[in-house]
């Protein structure tokens, strides 16, 4: 009993178990976030960013699913919960995508998977960025600037698979006489106002998070009485206060779970035992202790909210890393996506089946479609944990930048074209697997890997290209 008594009083009236890092974390910061972001849908932004995505893009070939992964990107970033962007923007772009032509499964894992996404798109990135100045101690802004190329090439991965499916299913766009017009759009950017004015103040330090997003959510009610589709009224003003409040709760109460759960793991040695489990086996090879910890996020970050999910990842997995001799901010960033990636990966894929039952798909094959379009993420986070030059750590010159983001791109093509099995034409086995080593031997920093890998990738693009013109009916 005595063994029970001290287990409460440690969770219960201590710092190391509900009152911890999340709630601290949740009373400075993700609240007054999340009440802003209920103001800032009240503004219409939501329904702005699904029609920007549909004049930039809906035209294209497949023009639905490149709205869907644009809108979910902007959106997923303000909302931060995965599943809710998925249900959110999914029950406009899902049907949208099977009106064009898209498979069900197709469509709702290209929503699962950009949805998902949106929680590592900087600026805003759901409310783990928060957690993450805690944990890792390193300021805002540096965490933002950390995360614009692996978000970039996340979506990327998507939008190029995405691409290459239209192409090879002959899938046309929406006629552009039944798209927003950019010159109308374009008259309503002051509804970004809000997310450029908070930005701003969190970059430039000029005052505290905390009062950053209040003056955001001034802002937001400002800009809404030049919107007359969406103008804040006070009955408005009450229910996006509601809103944000019922929305804290469930983060809030996440955030004690996670203090739970850490807690308990801390008090009973678990934590230390994995790490000293994983680094036993793993020797001195990097690779195989990111690999067994990639697992351990994925499997604990099963069916568990976005900030619930990193705090657990930054107890357990992430000082696992840190001892193997990763940088701290490239650690929490591998343990922050494969936590998040958990929503698309069988067999507990969460926004995988929130986008299944939109589409009335199959939830395991809409899960495993989810899976290989977000590819980027399995990646990535490989790259930067074993050379973090990827999130610009260690760089000198500017043209090194330039260097890790054009080799970067294409490596993302060549993986993304890899597994899709098509560029210009269907593609062999052999081919497929040439396309995936190069655009993988791109991705890892090296000039000997970036010189192969351009040279493979190159040479699979030049042959489908030229094999497509030879194959290609002679006009009579």
């Amino acid at each position: 009993m005595g063994a029970a008594k001290t287990l409460i009083y440690r969770i219960f009236y201590t710092t190391t178990g509900i009152f911890t890092t999340p709630i601290d974390v949740c009373s400075k910061y993700i609240a007054v976030f999340i009440i802003f972001g209920a103001f800032l849908e009240r503004t219409g932004i939501s329904d702005f960013f699904i029609q920007l995505a549909n004049s930039l893009a809906g035209s294209a070939s497949g023009g639905p699913a490149k709205v869907a992964v644009i809108s979910s990107a902007l959106c997923g970033m303000v909302s931060g919960s995965s599943v809710g962007n998925t249900v959110t923007t999914g029950s406009v772009t899902i049907p949208m995508m099977k009106k064009t032509g898209y498979k069900g499964e197709f469509a709702a894992a290209v929503e699962a998977a950009a949805s998902t996404g949106g929680q590592i798109m900087p600026p805003v990135m759901g409310a783990a960025a928060f957690l993450m100045i805690d944990y890792v101690g390193v300021p805002y802004s540096n965490i933002i600037v950390r995360a614009i190329l692996p978000a970039a090439l996340y979506f990327l991965g998507i939008f190029i698979a995405v691409h290459l499916e239209a192409k090879r299913t002959g899938l046309k766009g929406i006629p552009k006489d039944q798209l927003p017009k950019f010159s109308v759009l374009a008259k309503k950017s002051y509804l970004l106002l809000p997310l450029v004015v908070l930005v701003l103040m969190v970059s430039l330090n000029l005052k505290t998070m905390a009062f950053s997003a209040a003056t955001a959510i001034v802002v937001c009610i400002l800009v809404s009485l030049l919107n007359k589709d969406n103008r804040i009224t006070p009955l408005k003003f009450f229910d996006a206060l509601a809103n944000g409040g019922k929305n804290c709760i469930s983060i809030i109460a996440a955030c004690g779970i996670a203090g739970i759960v850490a807690g308990c793991i801390a008090m009973t040695g678990l934590a230390s035992q994995i790490i000293s489990f994983i680094i036993r086996i793993a020797g001195d090879k990097l690779i195989i202790a990111l690999f067994f910890t990639m697992i351990c996020c994925i499997v604990l970050g099963m069916g568990v909210p976005t900030t619930a999910n990193y705090c657990i990842m930054a107890s357990t997995c992430a000082p696992i890393l840190i001892r193997m001799g990763v940088p701290a901010i490239a650690a929490h960033f591998f343990v922050f996506y494969f936590g998040i990636v958990a929503d698309i990966t069988p067999p507990v894929a969460l926004a995988a089946y929130a986008g299944s039952a939109i589409a009335r798909s199959d939830p395991m094959k809409t899960g495993v479609n989810a899976t290989r379009l977000a590819i980027a993420a399995f990646v990535v986070p490989y790259i930067f944990a074993m050379d973090p030059t990827m999130m610009f750590v260690g760089i000198e010159h500017w043209y090194q930048v330039a260097l890790i983001c054009l080799t970067s791109v294409v490596g993302i093509y060549g993986v993304a074209a890899g597994l899709a099995g098509f560029t210009f034409k269907e593609m062999p086995w052999y081919v497929r697997i040439l396309s995936v080593a190069g655009g993988l031997m791109l991705l890892a920093p090296s000039t000997l890997t970036d010189i192969i890998g351009l040279v493979l990738v190159a040479a699979v693009v030049l042959g489908q290209y030229l094999w497509s013109k030879k194959s290609a009916p002679k006009a009579t």
